[in-house]
């Protein structure tokens, strides 16, 4: 039999071979310049990472956009088309697009309730990092999400005729004017996806986007709607944009309808931006 008080004992690693962290090389005080943007692009990077592999915002940011693009022009596209002597898409396209930014940041609100609800949040932030880093990467990683998202978009609607008729610097900027307007609507649902905790954001939210998306000027002409809701429509937040891409692709007016798309921008931004820091501050410290 096997003596076991005589078995050698197990090999003990020398402190010089064992595990350890890796020391710091980039140490900064919390507060300073060098600290948020070391931290925000980390936080950004692991937003994006984790939407990309997230099937729910791939749906509602570029496949159901895509779906109802290629389906609104399918079904709609050669009457209105014949009655307007202007191709279609270059309405359904820009109009998918801000659909496409404002349902990604629907699906973004709904994470970040989720990392509330678990606990996420309050964990970065007792870490030592910079307090203004988890809002700055949500910004920026919706930013991201949207220029993408617009490009993925865009592309679907060259397949369906759509062009860049102005130039090249007209057509970046067509690009931009989603991230232009889905900043906005970013900075909102953010308001309310960390002061409204019980709310139903999603259904909401869903039901104000699909009524925009069925009375603006990218669906049909506004002309073609009653003359009480030819204002309502020619002035909402998706129709001014729509214009603005339109003229930035087609040819037309632009400045006009990108003011208006601005001030509806940082409208929104005025309003929301100081509830969504002071609600982050409170998630960041409460459960849900």
């Amino acid at each position: 039999m096997t003596d076991l008080h005589s078995a050698p004992a197990p090999a003990v690693a020398p402190e010089s071979v064992a595990l350890r962290f890796p020391v710091p090389t980039e140490v900064y005080p919390e507060t300073s310049w060098k600290a948020l943007v070391t931290h925000s692009k980390i936080q950004t990077w692991r937003l994006l990472l984790r939407s990309a592999k997230d099937p729910f915002t791939m749906l509602q940011a570029i496949v159901y956009p895509s779906v109802m693009l290629v389906m609104f022009w399918a079904v709609l596209g050669i009457s209105v088309t014949k009655a307007t002597g202007v191709n279609s898409v270059y309405g359904y396209a820009p109009m998918l697009a801000l659909v496409g930014a404002m349902f990604g940041s629907m699906a973004s609100g709904l994470h970040l309730k989720e990392e509330w609800r678990k606990g996420l949040l309050a964990r970065f932030w007792i870490l030592p990092t910079h307090r203004a880093a988890g809002m700055v990467s949500r910004l920026i990683s919706e930013a991201v999400r949207i220029v993408l998202t617009t490009v993925l978009i865009m592309l679907v609607g060259v397949l369906l005729g759509f062009r860049f008729g102005q130039g090249f610097l007209a057509g970046v900027l067509l690009l931009l004017v989603p991230l232009l307007m889905g900043v906005g609507f970013a900075t909102m649902v953010t308001a309310l996806s960390v002061n409204f905790a019980k709310l139903p954001l999603v259904e909401l939210l869903s039901l104000v986007c699909t009524l925009l998306m069925f009375f603006n000027s990218g669906f049909v002409p506004t002309a073609a709607y009653p003359v009480w809701l030819q204002g309502f429509v020619e002035n909402q937040p998706m129709s001014t944009a729509i214009d603005a891409m339109r003229g930035l692709s087609l040819g037309g007016p632009v400045a006009e309808p990108l003011i208006k798309t601005a001030l509806w921008s940082l409208g929104a931004i005025a309003i929301f931006a100081w509830p969504a820091i002071n609600g982050y501050k409170r998630a960041a410290g409460t459960p849900i």
